[in-house]
């Protein structure tokens, strides 16, 4: 076999062990909102109480991405990724035997969320990028991309199975364990930290660049308002079709069907960004969840019209994520990408902070979720908006330069 084989080869099995990192990473946060209604039953929490603890978790996807790209800068992505596989198996595992609020924000928000951006897409793409040719790196982070939706897709309607075979306290330590896998999978990807004195000084620079630059700050906006549209989705999609009078397995089946179709999206933006500008299709995808959502409103609310919603809205979900990865990369440099998209995804999670949080609140005082099926109109026209003054070419302050 030549060496070009041997490279092709090393970089697939790379390709392949990130995508099912966030297959189970995404996979399992994704299907945690089916526990919603047992756990609310077994602790008498409600229903606001336990939508904050998803807010919290929410919130700490994000916190933990740049944290993880710092640690990394220092340490190697190796320790990080076992990190974020232990603590997302010991979230999961201790939401079975939460007992209070507190408890679940710890077990939900802290340690399964924290531990899901420890291994979240911010470090994978980062470490591809680092790692493979650029000719292959846009659509090696679509291919990741899309192993997350998988995730979705799959891990879903098994978990609702092993909640009505097993019971739900045994499907979650059952998905607990799948956690573990993470560990041998990112073996694959570990790389030795680099010379840390040096790397400290330029992500230091950078980062204060790149907070000070528009374009990161409209990438960043944009972004909160797909943590908000996802945040929101994936926590009460499943409470919107009970409040339809729907059976659970409709829900199951909704977050699946997001998961599946969001594969299609992922290749469609990979196959894109390679012939059109990424902030073009940003504001494209933005402007079709608007239309996505008021069609669905207007809508008659059954089986068909929640599964070709979840289609329709699953294109347009996580496709969001490579190509804001991919204007990061082009604005700023690959050095220091793990640290800003992880800054960038921070405002993600900040949207879905509020996202999770307010869909319970809003439920809570209206019995409706209409309301916030409004506010995601409005925000997917003003992210549509928001892309088009982006500057595709590379920011080039003295540290931007220098990395």
């Amino acid at each position: 076999m030549s060496q070009a084989e041997q490279s092709a080869r090393r970089a697939n099995l790379m390709i392949v062990c990130a995508a099912l990192i966030f297959a189970l990473t995404f996979g399992i946060r994704s299907s945690q909102p089916l526990f919603i209604g047992p756990i609310n039953t077994a602790t008498g929490a409600g229903l606001a109480a336990i939508s904050f603890a998803f807010a919290i978790g929410q919130l700490m996807w994000g916190v933990t991405q740049p944290i993880a790209g710092v640690l990394s800068s220092r340490f190697g992505n190796g320790p990080v990724l076992a990190t974020g596989a232990l603590m997302v198996a010991a979230g999961t595992a201790l939401t079975a035997v939460a007992s209070s609020p507190w408890a679940l924000i710890l077990a939900i928000g802290v340690l399964g969320m924290g531990g899901a951006g420890f291994a979240g897409p911010s470090m994978l793409m980062a470490s591809l990028n680092q790692l493979l040719p650029p000719q292959r790196r846009a659509m090696a982070t679509s291919l990741v991309n899309a192993g997350g939706s998988f995730g979705q897709f799959s891990v879903a309607p098994v978990a609702q199975m092993l909640i009505s075979g097993a019971g739900w306290m045994s499907a979650l330590f059952i998905l607990a364990a799948a956690a573990v896998a993470i560990i041998p999978l990112s073996r694959i990807l570990w790389m030795p930290a680099p010379k840390a004195h040096a790397h400290a000084a330029t992500t230091d620079a950078t980062v204060r660049d790149a907070l000070r630059d528009g374009n990161f700050s409209l990438l960043a906006a944009g972004f909160f308002v797909c943590g908000f549209h996802v945040a929101f989705i994936a926590t009460h999609l499943p409470g919107v079709v009970a409040s339809c009078g729907l059976p659970p397995s409709v829900g199951a089946w909704s977050l699946a069907m997001i998961g599946l179709f969001n594969i299609v999206g992922s290749f469609g933006i990979g196959w894109a960004m390679a012939r059109w500008r990424t902030r073009s299709l940003l504001s494209l995808l933005y402007a079709a969840r608007a239309l996505t959502v008021l069609a669905f409103l207007a809508a008659p609310k059954t089986e068909l019209t929640f599964l070709l919603f979840s289609a329709a809205i699953g294109v347009t979900y996580l496709s969001t994520v490579p190509a804001t990865g991919n204007l990061v990369a082009k604005l700023f440099g690959l050095r220091n990408m793990a640290t800003l998209f992880g800054l960038v995804f921070l405002s993600h999670q900040v949207g879905g902070f509020l996202g999770a949080w307010l869909g319970g609140k809003a439920f809570v005082a209206s019995g409706s979720y209409d309301w916030m099926w409004y506010a995601d109109i409005a925000l997917a026209i003003f992210a549509a908006i928001v892309h088009l003054p982006i500057r595709e070419k590379p920011v080039a302050p003295p540290a931007a330069a220098a990395a």
